[in-house]
């Protein structure tokens, strides 16, 4: 009899692991074709398009795009590392304040702090102008004030909201180093500087790799502040040859090079991780050793943990402020609020359907494990590191090829032309967004469905319940804070995404950000105030969630 129902469950677990290794892999195919599509078109004949842009601007990509990386990975490295071992191994005045405060610039798109500080630091803005009626200064010529309009502005902008990236990973991997280490190097008379360099800095280099890494695809990515400063970069020219040119297979030929580096940076980033190993043993969960400062140490602490804040969130938020309640009457009005409902719309569908495939493709690898069925989720949630703007080019060349055919067989069988099904529609944008953000969502839900013992499972089949039922009367319960989590990141993602909704977005069907974009592309800020602030206060959500765990780490 036990050996009947073994071999009966044996079967249902086969049938069940073919139906969801299948159904993985088709959303894997499906998430990943605008990727693969990108990679097909390395072989495509441009003619002499290519050769051209070879040449004449790919050499200035690459420049600008290595300067990039260079100035803001040195810079994130200096603040995330510096104010994470501040405020986790130090006492000073707003130390434990300072502790989730830091995080607040990763409500603030890059983008929308290059508008604002242009307008805060511009000839006519309130900058200058107070400088010129103080000192009694007429023209550029009677005083010097640095541009910040080029590269080194946009670097800059990026490191001032790039930097809490560096900062949580590497405050996490201090606070889970082991106390016996940090006491036992002050013992042999290190101080707590030289503790830091040849104890804590070396464990910590796996969380500073990822860090950074994490920051330079975030970097490699950026359209809206590179866009603005006159910084050519490869997201910038894959826009320009799109639609300046006309050339779409030039545009994919540049997004497979944009991949190229990123694909580099994911392997370095490994490599980092894999040649040099430190283990610490025990005492990983007692409290870090915290020294206290006093005097003018503490002042210095309490100054470098301000400033990043001061002016990656609280200058421009105060900023976007004043703008929108002194102008309510042109930012508030009627556009304001259509836009805003797009932008709403869009990211309750993408969020909802995101953290739904996420769920699947979570328990469908717990169903069966298989090195295929892990390869089909890996590649499903590899499109976080893939930029905007080479996901739209990815998704915008088939889909319109796709929508060409379905034309002309309508037209041929039954003299009927449908139009525009996919290109020019929400369904595409949305699609882009999945692509974008599954990874998001996956992370999230992965790790809420690993907490839950394979032994409910077991024993929810025992007592008769399907696959389905499992998921929808057992995980899905236990799992409500990860999924809600999952829902969260992504609804603020897509609030913030500009590259992939620029392109793609349906004709006369603009978002917050989209609209940001326009109006300060046109030197309205004024206009672009109330979008702009409306996006920092729904990025401020996951800063509030991401704050929480942190003192909950503290406590535990």
């Amino acid at each position: 009899m036990l050996s009947v129902i073994s071999q009966t469950s044996q079967q249902v677990r086969q049938t069940l692991f073919n139906s969801w290794t299948v159904g993985v892999l088709l959303v894997a195919l499906l998430i990943a074709t605008p990727i693969l599509f990108i990679v097909a078109s390395v072989f495509a004949d441009t003619g002499d398009i290519w050769q051209h842009l070879a040449t004449t601007v790919l050499p200035e990509y690459l420049q600008n795009s290595l300067t990039l990386m260079i100035g803001v990975g040195v810079g994130v490295a200096i603040i995330g590392v510096g104010t994470a071992w501040l405020v986790t191994m130090c006492r000073f005045p707003g130390s434990r304040i300072l502790e989730w405060v830091l995080l607040l610039p990763l409500a603030a798109p890059a983008y929308l702090l290059a508008y604002t500080y242009t307008h805060l630091l511009d000839f006519f803005g309130p900058v200058q102008t107070a400088l010129r009626s103080v000192f009694g200064w007429v023209s550029v010529n009677d005083y010097w004030f640095p541009e910040i309009r080029n590269i080194y502005g946009a670097i800059a902008m990026l490191i001032l909201v790039l930097y809490p990236y560096v900062y949580l990973l590497v405050r996490v991997a201090f606070l889970e180093q082991a106390t016996g280490m940090l006491e036992a190097s002050r013992c042999l008379g290190c101080n707590p500087w030289r503790s830091f360099f040849t104890v804590a800095l070396p464990l910590a280099r796996p969380a500073i790799a990822s860090g950074v890494a994490l920051v330079l695809m975030e970097t490699l990515g950026d359209f809206g502040t590179v866009q603005y400063f006159g910084v050519t970069t490869f997201t910038t020219g894959i826009y320009r040859t799109w639609f300046g040119m006309g050339e779409r297979l030039a545009a994919a030929q540049l997004a497979a090079v944009l991949m190229l580096f990123i694909a580099v940076l994911i392997l370095l980033e490994r490599l980092s991780r894999s040649q040099a190993r430190y283990y610490q043993a025990g005492g990983s969960f007692q409290a870090p050793p915290k020294h206290q400062l006093s005097g003018f140490r503490a002042l210095f602490a309490m100054i470098a943990c301000v400033l990043p804040v001061l002016f990656g969130f609280i200058v421009p938020a105060v900023y976007l402020v004043y703008l929108t309640v002194a102008n309510r009457d042109y930012t508030l009005n009627q556009s304001f609020w259509d836009i805003a409902q797009n932008s709403l719309i869009l990211a309750v569908i993408s969020a909802i359907l995101a953290s739904a495939i996420a769920l699947f493709l979570a328990y469908g690898q717990r169903q069966g494990k298989s090195w295929l069925l892990n390869l089909g989720v890996r590649i499903s949630a590899m499109g976080y590191a893939i930029p905007g703007t080479v996901i739209a080019v990815g998704i915008l060349i088939p889909v319109t090829r796709l929508d060409k055919a379905i034309d002309n067989w309508m037209r041929a069988t039954f003299d009927v032309s449908p139009g525009l099904l996919l290109s020019g529609t929400i369904t595409a944008l949305i699609f882009a967004y999945l692509v974008r953000f599954l990874a998001v969502s996956f992370n999230a839900v992965e790790s809420s469905l690993e907490k839950i013992k394979p032994s409910l499972d077991e024993a929810s089949r025992s007592l008769g319940h399907s696959v389905s039922s499992t998921l929808m009367r057992v995980h899905t319960p236990l799992m409500s804070g990860g999924i809600l989590t999952a829902v969260m990141l992504v609804f603020v993602d897509v609030m913030k995404e500009l590259p992939a909704t620029l392109l793609i977005r349906p004709f006369n069907f603009d978002t917050l950000a989209v609209q940001v974009y326009q109006y300060a592309s046109d030197e309205r800020l004024i206009e672009a105030a109330a979008p702009a602030l409306t996006i920092i206060l729904v990025g401020i959500i996951p800063v509030i969630f991401l704050s929480f765990k942190i003192a909950q780490s503290r406590n535990g």
